[in-house]
């Protein structure tokens, strides 16, 4: 059974999808307007791994990530660049998508963008009018709140209290403070790009309703989980569920689930508190499997505190993994000729191995224990270094916990299998290395890295750790 916390809820509760063997599931993305940074990462890394875990259980997932490509921030940011919106969305769009690959973070099944369903936007738009759930005024549209009775049922507020914190948005004649925009009616100086001509007026979508309208289209009503951190439980995910299940009467999605902030000194991190950190800030000095690894130590609903500390101890971590790894793949490499594939491990091994992978796996069935999950995959590797004390290694026994290891570090996005590959690199390559740690240890800068470059062109990146180089393949090798 997998247990997950349910925002709407309240509780850590038993999944269950709505069709058997079938799991429908939509998390906001982000709005392309800059380069990616580690908020982005913690988000796309959490629900990566619970697609992962969804799979590992059988079940067939259609995941869902959509982007917002029409938005106030995107407007202002190509004006400023002297470029179309769309042209500096698809760059960011880009940018995204390296970052993630490179995180290990494995594709959706679908990316839709706002500026591709205009029409079932405005669909949606009218239907909520017609309903009386919806007003036009002055050209902009808006959602009246008190069309929905459970308004306030995600972030747990009552529309009194909400009215006491209430911003009155840019149009001060709304019936309700609380009433929020599905439609903005253009501006003169917004760009032609993003007008569209709609019933009551040109303009473009709200930020909410976009999200509604392409979780119902590609995902249909009543769909399984909905993710997203944890900034966006109010008003975001508060205002889809109320214009979702207005127009559908229907539960919109039946899981919540939001990851907790990134923080620094624990405040969350943002640009206007200058603790900004962006993907390539953070690539330049850390490996991405090492960030990935950092993400993951922490419990996904829980605060991270990041600092360069944390990081250094995630790479250490990781790096005890490459080196358990490396040695037993060495010993299985010298020792292929002579090996007997009837050969079985020994009983003891075989029993602490599925105990071990049976914890781990219970552990990512229990909300995404992801800080339980490693400390196991960690007992896993000291158990693998116990076969190293005898002066007759059992390889048969090598073997078998190598390969649950491998599994078991690939369901966390982990790939020991890469790691492994290091142990077969060219010989060139291998003296390169060597020639490079000589440099630095010589104090030569410019030779060690004209040789990092030389390695990077052969398809490796070096890791510099406390305990010596590291070989990795680069990303897309």
């Amino acid at each position: 059974m997998i247990y997950f916390y349910n925002t709407l809820t309240g509780r850590r509760e038993p999944f269950q999808p709505q069709h058997p063997g079938e799991v429908r599931m939509y998390v906001c993305g982000i709005t392309p307007y800059d380069t990616s940074h580690l908020g982005h990462a913690r988000c796309y890394v959490v629900f990566d791994v619970v697609r992962r875990v969804l799979k590992s259980h059988g079940f067939k997932v259609r995941y869902v990530q959509n982007f917002t490509d029409v938005d106030d921030k995107i407007i202002a940011r190509s004006k400023e660049r002297g470029m179309s919106t769309t042209q500096l969305a698809n760059g960011y769009i880009d940018d995204f998508f390296n970052k993630m690959d490179a995180l290990g973070v494995e594709r959706a099944e679908l990316y839709p963008k706002v500026t591709e369903h205009i029409p079932d936007i405005i669909a949606l738009i009218s239907q909520l009018i017609e309903k009386n759930a919806a007003y036009v005024l002055k050209g902009d549209v808006y959602f009246s709140v008190k069309a929905d009775p459970s308004y306030g049922k995600l972030s747990k507020r009552s529309t009194e209290e909400l009215l006491v914190g209430a911003r009155v948005e840019v149009n001060a004649e709304k019936k309700s403070p609380l009433d929020f925009a599905l439609w903005k009616a253009a501006k003169p100086e917004d760009p032609a790009e993003v007008i569209w001509q709609a019933p009551w007026g040109p303009g473009r979508p709200g930020w909410h309703i976009e999200c509604s309208v392409m979780a119902l289209k590609h995902l249909g009503a009543n769909f399984d989980i909905h993710g997203g951190g944890l900034d966006l439980i109010f008003p975001h995910h508060e205002n889809e569920i109320a214009q979702s299940e207005t127009a559908t009467h229907q539960p919109f999605a039946n899981v919540w689930m939001h990851n907790g902030f990134v923080t620094v000194n624990r405040e969350k991190m943002s640009k206007s508190l200058g603790n900004f950190f962006s993907l390539t800030d953070v690539f330049s000095k850390y490996h991405p499997s090492v960030v990935r690894y950092m993400l993951l130590s922490v419990h996904y609903r829980s605060p991270l505190d990041y600092s360069p500390e944390v990081l250094d101890q995630s790479r250490q971590a990781l790096s005890g993994i490459k080196q358990s790894v490396a040695r037993a793949t060495r010993v299985l490499k010298k020792q292929t000729l002579g090996f007997d594939e009837s050969e079985m491990p020994s009983p003891e091994v075989v029993t602490s191995v599925e105990k071990l992978l049976h914890d781990f796996r219970s552990a990512l069935g229990d909300d995404l224990n992801t800080p339980e999950a490693l400390g196991i995959l960690h007992q896993m590797l000291s158990l693998l270094e116990k076969q190293f004390l005898s002066n007759d290694i059992p390889r048969a026994s090598v073997r078998y916990i190598l390969d649950r290891l491998r599994g078991a570090s690939e369901l966390l996005g982990l790939d020991v299998f890469s790691m492994m590959q290091e142990l077969f690199v060219a010989p060139e390559v291998t003296d390169l290395t060597e020639q490079r740690e000589s440099a630095r240890k010589n104090k030569e800068w410019a030779e060690a890295d004209r040789l990092r470059k030389e390695i990077l062109s052969r398809g490796y990146v070096v890791e510099d750790t406390p305990q010596g180089p590291h070989l990795l393949p680069k990303a897309g090798s």
